[in-house]
């Protein structure tokens, strides 16, 4: 939830700041030793990842084994525990590395993974949140196995191309490739307001915090930026962007917190209520590159 939403539930509790250097750090470290097994690899945020084992095992058992390695090896040099789950692709994988947090490792071979699927609810599955949820909910389809026996005619005409994919994920079918990602292209924060709101001065604080969070992440990482895009949902789901482009780059929480909050006062219309906002930065420089330049 909101850190705002958890002050009002219980403003006497204990609130630790980040430590996004350390939480980079360590994240780095882990990742070195995933690389380290992998035919191919690719990280997913801050601490997930994918690995391609298929060049290095010749089946699961063997493809279990490796993964228990990464576990000791992460809590040896780390003293932090993982969870792991091993799928014909990185649907499966991602789901079973879910299935038994914290500390797990999951298998589902190819000829298990329908009947893995079925019980678990339709939010297991990735790309489906809660209104995509509760929009299910209301056709009878509360798990991934009841998404699975529907009329994929009806998903499509329910969700378009979305539901034509969801049809597909309940089935555990997913063709994506493991893939190398070789550079940040953007970073971006957003939040959905738990209630519509037209309180502008509440959503320029949350902007504010949206700032202060992606300009962590920016320094963190060693990046600078020069384009800002600001995002804004209406409570009709009507979806704008608006960007700027900074003459020179820079990773100045001042500079963004100003240019965010221009780009906002462009969509601030009376009466109209507010259920999302987001703040991307983008032509990102990594502190590398400038040192070359200059």
């Amino acid at each position: 939830m909101p850190i705002s939403r958890a002050w009002k539930l219980c403003p006497g509790a204990v609130y630790l700041p980040p430590n996004y250097e350390l939480y980079t750090k360590v994240s780095n470290e882990i990742m070195c030793i995933l690389r380290k097994h992998a035919g191919k690899f690719e990280q997913w945020g801050i601490d997930e990842a994918f690995l391609d084992v298929t060049p290095k095992v010749r089946d699961y058992a063997e493809a279990e084994g490796v993964a228990q390695q990464i576990k000791d090896e992460i809590y040896e040099r780390q003293k932090l525990t993982c969870s792991i789950g091993i799928g014909p692709n990185k649907l499966v994988a991602k789901i079973a590395s879910d299935h038994r947090k914290p500390n797990g490792l999951t298998i589902v071979r190819e000829q298990e993974v329908e009947a893995f699927l079925a019980p678990l609810p339709v939010r297991k599955l990735l790309w489906v949140g809660r209104k995509t949820e509760q929009k299910l909910a209301t056709m009878g389809i509360k798990t991934i196995g009841d998404l699975a026996h529907y009329d994929p005619a009806i998903l499509a005409e329910g969700f378009g191309v979305a539901g034509t994919q969801f049809y597909l994920m309940s089935h555990g079918i997913d063709k994506s490739e493991v893939e190398e990602r070789s550079q940040t292209k953007s970073v971006s924060r957003d939040i959905t307001f738990e209630e519509d709101t037209s309180n502008f001065e509440f959503v320029l604080s949350i902007l504010d915090e949206l700032s202060t969070e992606i300009i962590k992440d920016i320094q963190a990482y060693g990046y600078y930026f020069r384009t800002i895009t600001f995002k804004v949902r209406y409570e009709n789901f009507e979806t704008h962007t608006r960007s700027k482009t900074l003459p020179v780059i820079t990773n100045s929480l001042q500079d963004l917190r100003k240019t965010a909050r221009e780009l906002m006062q462009y969509y601030l219309r009376q009466g109209r209520k507010i259920r999302l906002i987001g703040l991307r930065v983008s032509n990102l420089a990594s502190v590398k590159e400038q040192k070359t330049l200059f």
